[in-house]
Order: structure tokens, then C-alpha cells, then sequence
């Protein structure tokens, strides 16, 4: 029997796995060719139908009112929270990404806060993870408890070598644990990111940072006071270094994906976490993390040096740095993301 992972389509392999024309020889002789051609229907309009029949058997029919395509796919994915009792109604859209859109949720009182946010990851079909290999480059396979796949496990990395559907569902499983696993180490460890409460394949469910109104901005919407600029800095530089003792550098650290909100900050935005030991490219992330911090923190008056501050943290936190061009790299001569 074909694995359904060959199939670029799981329902068109049951379709054709169980259908009585195919199993039946005399049947399939007889069979004459149908001149009406039955367009295949589209996943989002079968996930879109899916979603539906979710929500009214769950009898969760939130406040907000997603897209036509939209809806399938958010009740799907954040269906487990609200069985578990973590949230009672999604209130609003807070952002909408190529890779992920950001809910506001009103949370279950027994969580024992108000508010939370839940990041519904997008279909594969509408997300843009291009250059995606340099972040996975050392990283382990995860599957939705946060276990790592035995590399061993020929099934799965075939899969995902081939990109067939079941591959690529892993691959997406995998890319999200990756976040909520950093989100829970840095969140224990006191870093300044949301507190990481629940993940399913598709969606995670942390801390909100912002009021019902108004969710916080990223610093790239904020002109900082001059005696705010350089407390800040040394919060966010906190956190990179607190990243490098647990192992892990951003890897797409900037004004962009830095909340501000009444004098404080936060740190979001963890799927391309990468491995400080593992990862070739690692100098150059870190480097290119440091590089946009400092290059906001400057424009806002407090000035640092990005290429001493790297060598720094490499010494202490990676291999000896050879004596070559840090203080001469600069943002355009790193490898980009887009």
C-alpha cells in the first residue's frame, strides 16, 4: 500500500485508495471517460467547511468575526484552548503576518489573568518561510509535545526531505515548538518575552502585552525620550546575552519585533531561534541581532559600537572569534532573511 506521505494530497489519496471503481477490475474495465472535468476543491474551502462544523460542536462562536478563509483555519487551530479552559472568546485581530496573525483573547479566569494572545501560524500555502534552511541548520526535528525526532526515524525525514504533505506539516509543527520551547526557557529564566501557556500544531498561546484597546507597538512605531533610550538598550541587551547562556540566538532580532509598552519592553518573535554551538551562521545572526539593535538605539540617542559588543559576547559565550572583520562587516554584507 502507497504511505499516504508520497501523496501530495492526503484526500486525493483516500479518494483513490477506497474508491469501489478502483478496487473492482471488472469495474475498472468497464469504466468509460468522464468528459465533464470536476475542478478539485480548493484546502482552504475544505478546512473553511471544517472550521465550521468545530465551532458549532464545540459551541465556541467567538466575539471576532474572521475572513471566509480565515475562520476554518483559526477555530481549527485554537479549538484545544478553549477546551482546556484557557480562553473564553477571541476578541479581535491584533496582527496579521505572511507567517502568523496575532488574536486577542479573553482569558479563562482561571489562568488568573485577563487577557491573552494567541499566534495562529498561517497555511503553508500563504506562508513565506523563504531561507528558512540557515535558522534550522544544527536544530532538531520537534514534534507537537516538543520531543525531538530520533534522526534515525527514516519515515519522518524522508518526508520532509521529499517536502511531501506530511513533511511539510512536520516541518511547520516543528518550526512552531521551536518558538514555545525558547519562549519557556527564556520566560523561566526571567527574560523579557511572553509568558508561553499553551501550543497545539498550529498555534501558540502566550501573555498579552498591551490593554483591550490598544495592543503594545513595536519599538519601530516609538520615538524614545533620551532617558528612556539608554535604561532600554541595556534591557534588551539583557535578554541577547541571557539568550546566549541558554544556547539560543534570535536570529531576527530588531525595532520590529520589540514591544514597548508604558516604559518597558518585550522580546517576540522566536520560530528562527538557532543554536549558538550548532548553527555555521551563528556569528553572523548574532552579529546582524546587535547591529539593528544598535542602529535603533543610536537614532534614539543612545550610541554603542555593534562590532566590540559582538566580539564580547562571542568570547564569552561561543567560540574564540578569529581576528578577522567584525569591526568592518556591516548590515549589507549579511546574509538576508527575506
Amino acid at each position: 500500500m502507497q504511505d499516504p506521505e508520497q501523496c501530495e494530497d492526503e484526500y486525493e489519496y483516500y479518494e483513490r485508495m477506497f474508491d469501489p471503481v478502483r478496487t473492482d477490475r471488472r469495474a475498472r474495465r468497464k469504466r468509460k471517460p468522464v468528459a465533464r472535468h470536476i475542478p478539485k476543491r480548493d484546502e482552504e474551502v475544505v478546512i473553511a467547511e471544517l472550521g465550521d462544523l468545530v465551532g458549532l460542536e464545540g459551541g465556541f462562536r467567538p466575539t471576532y468575526t474572521p475572513g471566509r478563509y480565515e475562520e476554518g483555519w483559526l477555530l481549527e487551530s485554537i479549538r484545544s484552548f478553549y477546551d482546556q479552559g484557557l480562553i473564553v472568546d477571541v476578541l479581535a485581530l491584533v496582527k496579521g503576518g505572511k507567517e502568523a496573525s496575532v488574536y486577542l483573547c479573553q482569558a479563562h479566569p482561571s489562568t488568573g489573568t485577563d487577557l491573552l494572545a494567541a499566534k495562529v501560524y498561517r497555511p503553508r500555502k500563504f506562508r513565506n518561510l523563504s531561507n528558512d534552511k540557515v535558522y534550522r541548520q544544527g536544530r532538531d526535528v520537534l514534534t507537537v509535545d516538543g520531543r525531538a525526532v530520533k534522526k534515525t526515524d527514516h519515515r519522518v525525514m524522508r518526508a520532509i526531505g521529499k517536502k511531501t504533505a506530511f513533511g511539510m506539516q512536520v516541518s511547520h509543527t516543528s518550526w512552531l515548538m521551536h518558538e514555545y520551547n525558547a519562549l519557556r526557557s527564556l520566560y523561566r529564566a526571567g527574560g523579557a518575552v511572553p509568558r508561553p501557556y499553551a501550543a497545539t500544531e498550529n498555534a501558540i498561546l502566550m501573555g498579552y502585552c498591551g490593554d483591550a484597546r490598544l495592543a503594545a507597538p513595536t519599538l519601530s512605531h516609538i520615538r524614545l525620550d533620551e532617558e528612556e533610550a539608554e535604561p532600554l538598550y541595556q534591557e534588551v541587551m539583557r535578554n541577547v546575552e541571557l539568550m546566549l547562556s541558554h544556547g539560543m540566538i534570535h536570529g531576527d532580532l530588531s525595532a520590529y519585533n520589540i514591544l514597548y509598552w508604558e516604559g518597558t519592553i518585550m522580546l517576540i518573535d522566536f520560530p528562527q531561534v538557532v543554536s549558538l554551538d550548532a548553527n555555521r551562521e551563528a556569528i553572523d545572526l548574532l552579529d546582524r541581532d546587535v547591529t539593528r539593535v544598535c542602529a535603533y538605539f543610536q537614532r534614539q540617542g543612545a550610541a554603542h559600537e555593534p562590532g566590540s559588543i559582538v566580539e564580547r559576547l562571542w568570547e564569552a559565550y561561543g567560540t574564540p572569534l578569529p581576528p578577522v572583520d567584525l569591526e568592518l562587516m556591516t548590515l549589507d554584507e549579511l546574509p538576508t532573511t527575506e
